[in-house]
């Protein structure tokens, strides 16, 4: 198996980056007025998740990694929690609220793997 020398490398890195672009691109279409509040929020949320993936992995030790990953875990229970309050307002589609859904299960999951890993 391949080393990896950089958090670039982590497919988790790579699909939460994805995620904040996504996140972006969605949230160009909230109203104006939200620019300050839920959009700027959530975007904050999006981009802490691959920030604390790769922030952790330049840690000297697995317990500081762990913990990072641990707050990534927490931005995306956050972002989830607003994206179901975008979707309560009308900002957002069922079906997009269902997409991020997936997504974020998909990065909890591979969030815990690594954790595991490192225990």
């Amino acid at each position: 198996m391949e080393k990896i020398n950089s958090f670039k490398q982590l497919k988790i890195w790579q699909r939460s980056v994805e995620i904040v672009k996504q996140v972006y691109l969605l949230t160009k279409r909230f109203p104006k007025e939200e620019l300050y509040g839920l959009t700027a929020q959530m975007r904050r949320s999006a981009i802490s998740i691959p920030s604390n993936i790769a922030e952790g992995f330049k840690r000297y030790h697995d317990k500081e990694y762990k913990q990072f990953l641990h707050i990534a875990l927490g931005s995306a229970a956050e972002l989830e929690t607003q994206l179901v309050i975008a979707q309560e307002l009308s900002y957002i589609s069922k079906s997009d609220l269902e997409e991020f859904a997936q997504a974020r299960e998909q990065i909890g999951k591979m969030t815990s793997s690594l954790i595991g890993k490192l225990k």
